[in-house]
């Protein structure tokens, strides 16, 4: 008789930063409890609530219109669906910039009241002092860096980074000052492949890429992008595995015309009643008056 198999064991802080050089890490980002229960079935190792919600999922046209609240609630919802994956929730835009008591506090609440494990936080060293301050309340942080989308007024648009030689060795410093910092692993996104192989193996820390090459320790998208459910724009670096949006478009449009036709509901959707109920109710004959909505006798003309 074999024994039963054993759950994986869920994945931690410790144990990502342990796989840096190790087996590639995988992460995803989900939104909802529905998405989270798929991508932790499929065996990724982190979800990311990220702020790419206001685009893929509330119709913005960046990541900067979405707020602390609307973070938590999608990150708890996310968490509620997770058995094994590490939960990162991504600190949003005007949520850590201020002071570092801001950083703290809003840190603290995707552990509290999101339930995540870590939060991730954009930029380097201009922020450095706020990851610092998360850092020392003990809230674990992924730094990103790279194309930082919360920067986009700055770069001027969604553009790939590190091209030039000043730019690579400012990212390069950047992932190292990180690192120094605490850590625990890095984003590394639209960035030129050679400029990632680098900063991978200048760095003690798993890096994490999206259009950053393939020499990262781990690679994240963005799910509807994996499953073809969000099609405004496909960046390059995307691979859409399935095209669900076109096979749910192509399903509601059936549910459509099976109810105009009266396929839908057909007896097999429907309940049935006793007959003798139905009688005594008075509704044995279509049309005709429940019983209780009858004239009295006496009324009949």
């Amino acid at each position: 008789m074999t024994a039963p198999q054993s759950a994986p064991a869920p994945m931690t802080v410790p144990a990502v930063a342990a796989r840096k050089g190790g087996p590639r890490l995988t992460m995803l980002t989900a939104h909802d409890y529905a998405l989270a229960r798929l991508a932790d079935a499929a065996g990724v190792d982190m979800v990311l609530v990220g702020d790419s919600l206001a685009m893929v999922a509330l119709g913005r046209p960046d990541t900067l219109d979405v707020g602390m609240d609307a973070m938590i609630h999608h990150t708890r919802a996310v968490a509620c669906g997770v058995a094994r994956a590490l939960v990162v929730g991504d600190m949003p835009f005007g949520s850590y910039q201020a002071a570092d008591a801001d950083a703290v506090r809003n840190a603290a609440r995707f552990l509290a009241e999101g339930r995540a494990g870590a939060v991730k936080i954009e930029g380097g060293a201009r922020v450095l002092g706020r990851i610092e301050a998360v850092l020392r309340a003990d809230i674990p942080v992924m730094g990103h860096i790279g194309l930082t989308p919360q920067s986009v007024a700055r770069m001027g648009g969604f553009k790939v980074q590190g091209r030039s030689a000043r730019a690579a060795r400012a990212l390069l410093d950047d992932a190292r000052r990180l690192e120094d910092a605490g850590c625990f692993a890095l984003v590394l996104e639209a960035v030129p492949a050679p400029v990632a192989q680098a900063v991978t193996a200048a760095v003690g820390i798993p890096t994490i890429g999206i259009g950053a090459g393939p020499h990262c320790d781990g690679q994240v998208l963005v799910s509807h992008d994996v499953l073809g459910l969000f099609d405004r724009f496909t960046p390059r670096f995307v691979k859409r595995y399935a095209e669900l949006g076109r096979e749910a478009t192509r399903a509601l449009a059936a549910f459509c015309e099976e109810v105009r036709s009266g396929d839908f509901p057909g007896p097999e959707h429907s309940f049935d009643m006793d007959p003798r109920e139905l009688r005594a109710a008075g509704l044995d004959r279509p049309g005709a008056p429940a019983a209780e909505d009858a004239p009295p006798a006496g009324d009949q003309g």
